[in-house]
């Protein structure tokens, strides 16, 4: 599939904006909306799976094997960075038992015993249960005609949802699987039928979605209106749909450290944490200001990210291809992204 830069600089700044709320969290300066980043990558991910399955040859095995061998290494690699950091104890806060390192690693939501939160031993690692489950029902997808794919998988998230509104039960799984955000997946892949079929929006009416999206964002952080959801949601479906059709008219052209941010977006998102914690402990033990410490983890995380995308994921992604599929799982590679 033909690189479309407007999506990958989306996800460069979608990583980024996650950098900077967790930054700003450990260093005391209120920066919420950075973690609308993760409601532009589900979009994305909608999207950009809507895409290649019209483009490539899948099957539901070969979907999930291609996905996996895509997401778990790194994830894997990071997650078990953390639980020899919490053996060493190098990570106070962090309680860790046999059954939250095992659901965690096989994408299965559950409470943290440290927090009681439907989190993962890598926090930010949540985000990839909402992914893994995705691409589960997607693969489930395959098996149809693909002119009712896009329906069936529409309505199973919608669904889910109506059952968290009208249910009540305090299940992770779930919890995590009614929650109004899996929407956002399908409209991704909404807007990536749109694409294929030609029937973007004129760049005019595209620029102004991208404003009024970012202007919603700031709003939320400057007014305080409720994060959630519900307010980032279409805002992140209007932001990708605008960037669409920018690229679409031609007046996105390439620029190669966003590009290679996008590229990276992955790594930076898993990694930048650590670099992160390091360095707002030692920015504390320093007696640095906060603004200053804050300026240094946001690079520090971002730079860390880079160095893993360079130095670990793209040789376990040339592992991990290299490894031939067994015959139930072989299909046409589909997209990295």
């Amino acid at each position: 599939m033909k690189t479309i830069y407007g999506i990958q600089y989306l996800r460069a700044f979608a990583a980024l904006a996650v950098v900077v709320f967790h930054a700003a969290e450990k260093t005391g300066h209120p920066f919420a909306i950075g973690a609308a980043g993760v409601d532009v990558f589900f979009v994305i991910s909608g999207f950009i799976m809507w895409v290649i399955s019209d483009r490539r040859a899948l099957t539901p095995a070969g979907f999930l094997y291609e996905r996996v061998r895509r997401i778990a290494p790194i994830y894997w690699l990071a997650t078990m960075v953390m639980v020899a950091g919490g053996i060493l104890g190098l990570f106070p806060n962090l309680m860790l038992t046999t059954q939250h390192i095992v659901s965690s690693l096989v994408f299965i939501p559950v409470r943290s015993p440290s927090s009681g939160e439907i989190w993962p031993v890598l926090v930010q690692g949540w985000t990839l249960n909402f992914e893994m489950f995705f691409y589960l029902i997607f693969a489930l997808s395959l098996f149809l005609e693909r002119r009712r794919r896009l329906v069936a998988v529409a309505a199973v998230f919608t669904a889910l949802v109506l059952s968290g509104l009208v249910m009540s039960a305090r299940n992770p799984i779930f919890l995590t699987y009614t929650r109004p955000i899996m929407l956002e997946f399908i409209a991704g892949m909404f807007i990536g039928q749109a694409w294929l079929k030609g029937k973007v929006l004129g760049p005019q009416f595209g620029l102004l979605l991208v404003i009024l999206a970012i202007g919603g964002f700031l709003a939320i952080q400057v007014f305080k209106f409720p994060f959630n959801e519900f307010n980032c949601g279409p805002l992140a479906i209007s932001l990708v749909a605008g960037t669409l059709s920018l690229e679409a008219a031609g007046r996105i052209g390439r620029w190669r450290v966003l590009t290679f941010l996008g590229d990276a977006s992955y790594s930076i998102y898993i990694w930048h944490a650590f670099a992160i914690s390091v360095i707002a402990k030692l920015g504390g033990s320093m007696g640095l200001p906060p603004g200053i410490t804050f300026a240094v983890a946001v690079a520090g995380g971002a730079v860390l990210g880079s160095c893993a995308y360079i130095l670990l994921e793209r040789l376990l992604t040339k592992l991990f291809k290299s490894a031939k599929p067994t015959a139930w799982s072989k299909a046409v590679p589909a997209e990295e992204i």
